[in-house]
């Protein structure tokens, strides 16, 4: 049941982020930039895990390079083996390499070193994507599981944002057991802290 919930619940979003025109995916990336870098969560960090967003997922270049700009060490995931996440360095939006992923998705994953998934402990903030994000922390991922993997690697006092567009903080969204919670929501309107 739980299965199907989710599915349902992410078709809904994908309709709704579709529905979004370039202009505002682009003025959503921008504010999500200047939000992040006003929270010290983010600001006061040396190093933030975060992602390239891609398709109709909020962007996140401006933030990156802001983040980048303020002399913060910006990791990135790559795909790995395993359906795991190994990590890399972000050096800038002309260093990213398109990969193919399921869904017809292509992503885009920095092209130097890899880092070994366990890079991801040395982030003391980590941005996530999401599909949606309920008030109790649970995020609405792809449904790969990666990220609730990977997270098993952040210590619990470390924060982690889901990245979402404003209407996608939502009241509760489905939850299983192996799900991990973030402690907030990263939107274009602000930062909303749960736990």
């Amino acid at each position: 049941m739980t299965d199907d919930a989710k599915q349902a619940a992410r078709q809904a979003v994908r309709q709704r982020r579709a529905a979004r025109t370039p202009a505002a995916r682009a003025a959503a990336g921008a504010s999500l930039a200047a939000v992040a870098m006003a929270a010290p969560e983010v600001r006061d960090a040396r190093v933030v895990a975060a992602y390239v967003g891609v398709g109709s997922e909020p962007p996140t270049l401006a933030l990156l390079d802001a983040l980048r700009a303020a002399g913060v060490r910006v990791l990135l995931p790559v795909v790995a083996a395993g359906r795991t996440l190994d990590w890399g360095g972000y050096s800038g939006a002309a260093e990213l390499v398109p990969v193919a992923a399921g869904g017809g998705l292509s992503l885009r994953e920095p092209a130097g070193t890899r880092l070994g998934s366990a890079a991801l402990g040395s982030a003391a903030a980590v941005l996530v994507p999401a599909l949606a994000v309920d008030r109790r922390g649970f995020r609405l991922g792809t449904g790969g599981g990666y990220y609730d993997r990977a997270l098993g690697l952040v210590a619990p006092t470390v924060p982690v944002l889901a990245v979402v567009y404003d209407d996608e903080l939502l009241d509760a969204v489905p939850s299983e057991r192996h799900d991990r919670p973030v402690t907030g929501a990263l939107t274009p309107s602000g930062v909303r802290r749960f736990h």
